[in-house]
């Protein structure tokens, strides 16, 4: 099992990144049955369940860094856990690296992690996204689809899935068969 989640708050401008990249992606792609995408809103520290007993984890969210707007970087799940967990200064900040520690600790965390993080412009209330991170969906939304693809998974853009077989076998590999915060963080 696969879990894609869009992780931000859609009222606060570019905070809503993470959820404007999962729903690009559900509107143009569909990927196979073992991966679950999903806007999460902003869960706090309510995010084990979604990270719990999955075998690879995709998030998508905004990053803390002195970088432009806009800027991309992907993490994985070493660079996650390097630091220690920072603290905490509102209660809708994720609490992914706190999450992943217990979950190692219990035995229960996700085999690969990656996240897709972009340095947002501004986070004051606005429905829509800063020109900077507006550019940036498309950009973030090719990373999820390659991100999925390494993984394993048939990526299928919506207008061919009515003409693909029902199977469509990975690329670069062997068939996978999968079992059925980053506001924190440096870029």
């Amino acid at each position: 099992m696969i879990n894609v989640l869009g992780i931000g708050n859609v009222l606060m401008g570019d905070d809503g990144f993470g959820p404007a990249v999962v729903r690009a992606f559900d509107a143009a792609y569909q990927a196979g049955p073992d991966v679950d995408v999903v806007d999460i809103g902003t869960p706090g520290l309510d995010l084990m369940p979604w990270f719990a007993d999955v075998d690879r984890l995709v998030i998508v969210d905004t990053v803390k860094s002195s970088l432009p707007p806009g800027t991309m970087r992907l993490y994985d799940k070493g660079d996650l856990l390097r630091h220690a967990p920072s603290v905490r200064v509102s209660p809708h900040d994720p609490g992914v690296k706190e999450a992943l520690l217990t979950l190692e600790f219990a035995g229960r965390a996700p085999r690969e992690v990656t996240l897709i993080g972009v340095v947002p412009g501004r986070t004051d209330l606005a429905l829509d996204l800063s020109p900077a991170l507006e550019a940036a969906v498309a950009p973030a939304v090719q990373a999820l689809v390659e991100t999925l693809e390494r993984f394993g998974v048939c990526v299928t853009p919506r207008s061919e899935v009515a003409s693909k077989p029902m199977w469509c076998p990975p690329s670069g590999g062997p068939e996978v068969r999968l079992k059925p915060e980053a506001t924190g963080f440096e870029a």
